[in-house]
């Protein structure tokens, strides 16, 4: 029988949070603005917080950066302004509800796509360099239960969150010889503001922060911050992405 290994960094090269320089996309509200939060109360050196508006980051002891990850001229900028960063949050996404068969699937999916997966790939090009000069670092990307699963009420997103795993799996293997950690984030429904309408069980954004700084300063490569996604992860080989996320 074959034996399934799960990948550590060795010590060395894990990512500790105290002392670090983190650069956080989407960070002035939500899942962002918690990861800011808890960046600085776990003794981050400095947290530069990105935002399409940075008149929106209220958070005290942020440095505000204004960044559309979409925008490969604010991207380059924020390069230049943030060259001592050790950790990037790739945490900017759009959700937004319809399949890929209905209505303007074509629009929708452009649409997600540029956020979530290229806007992914924008981040973590300019910064790979940087990550590199400043020892390795780490690149944690906000993915989904959707990347291994779907539902035909949120098709277009779980494309582009299939799509962003994908992405991080590469700039995992890309990564590697300069010994940055590259981290996958899995998880459901988070109470924010993104889901606010939906009627669901959701998981708190303190705790799935939380657990993203522990596994990054455990030196893991993916984090699955609910039992659902865990359960979903193990059952891959059985083909549970073959049914409705949502069915009954």
């Amino acid at each position: 029988m074959n034996m399934i290994k799960i990948i550590f960094l060795p010590k060395e090269t894990i990512m500790k949070i105290p002392g670090s320089v983190v650069l956080i996309t989407g960070a002035n509200r939500g899942l962002g603005l918690e990861f800011a939060k808890q960046a600085l109360a776990l003794g981050a050196a400095k947290v530069y917080a990105g935002a399409r508006d940075p008149s929106k980051v209220t958070l005290p002891g942020v440095i505000p950066v204004k960044l559309d990850v979409t925008n490969l001229e604010d991207v380059a900028a924020v390069a230049v302004q943030c060259p001592d960063v050790t950790l990037v949050i790739n945490n900017a996404g759009i959700g937004r509800t319809g399949g890929i068969v209905e209505g303007d699937a074509v629009t929708l999916l452009r649409d997600q796509l540029e956020t979530n997966v290229f806007g992914v790939l924008n981040m973590s090009r300019a910064f790979a360099d940087i990550l590199g000069r400043n020892g390795g670092g780490a690149i944690l990307n906000i993915l989904s239960i959707l990347s291994w699963i779907n539902t035909p009420m949120l098709g277009a997103y779980g494309v582009t969150k299939s799509a962003a795993w994908a992405l991080t799996n590469s700039l995992r293997a890309e990564l590697k010889a300069q010994g940055t950690q590259v981290v996958g984030f899995h998880g459901g429904f988070i109470d924010t503001d993104m889901i606010r309408d939906f009627d669901v069980p959701k998981s708190s954004p303190e705790d799935v922060v939380r657990q993203s700084y522990a596994a990054i300063e455990a030196g893991e490569l993916e984090v699955r911050v609910d039992e659902a996604t865990r359960q979903v992860k193990a059952g891959l080989s059985q083909g549970v992405y073959l049914g409705d996320a949502l069915a009954a």
